[in-house]
């Protein structure tokens, strides 16, 4: 993957033409990502893989967005929160009154992150991704990189600059704290992450 590392440094030092070399690159993994994302969707999800591809890539690549990138391990994570952002934006619209917003709430799987359907898991996902974030920002980006991004423990290690022994730990930790979040908290509000 030389000329994707290429191609990012040349897109980040503001080369025009280096976007169009880069999707041909990337297009497939991108999809497969965009397809493992919305296979968990509910169904009837009128939104396309090849939609999700093109709407990140344009947030990463388009005029305005921030290009650094530490590689290809970090686009692809990069690549990867932008299609949880354009899902999130996606099932707030969907949320919204006049898409069925009044619904009734139902309770969320305790597996939050192996297995994440309705669109109100979704959000309530983010909000305690948010929340955590707040608490621990480290492990808030560990549970994106491996859920949202799909990277394996060493790359997410690599990006994150620690070992893949304190990524399995802090994974375990993440999960833990994300479910007890999305299930209603504990009495015990200040506990640390």
């Amino acid at each position: 993957m030389p000329d994707v590392k290429r191609l990012l440094t040349a897109l980040e030092q503001g080369d025009p033409s280096a976007a169009e070399g880069l999707l041909p690159l990337v297009y497939n993994e991108l999809r497969n990502l965009a397809a493992q994302k919305l296979a968990r969707e509910p169904s009837g999800q009128t939104l396309q893989a090849t939609a999700l591809v093109h709407d990140a890539y344009l947030r990463l690549v388009g005029e305005g967005a921030e290009r650094h990138w530490n590689g290809r391990g970090h686009f692809f994570a990069a690549a990867a929160t932008a299609m949880r952002r354009i899902l999130i934006e996606r099932a707030r619209s969907k949320r919204r009154q006049i898409h069925g917003g009044g619904r009734q709430r139902q309770e969320f799987d305790s597996e939050i992150v192996a297995s994440i359907a309705p669109h109100d898991d979704l959000l309530a996902l983010d909000a305690a991704l948010v929340k955590l974030a707040g608490r621990d920002p480290l492990k808030a980006r560990l549970i994106e990189l491996r859920y949202f991004a799909g990277l394996t423990g060493e790359e997410a290690a690599e990006i994150l600059g620690i070992s893949a022994k304190t990524v399995d730990r802090y994974l375990v930790y993440a999960r833990a704290w994300l479910r007890r979040e999305m299930e209603g908290g504990s009495p015990n509000e200040k506990s640390e992450v």
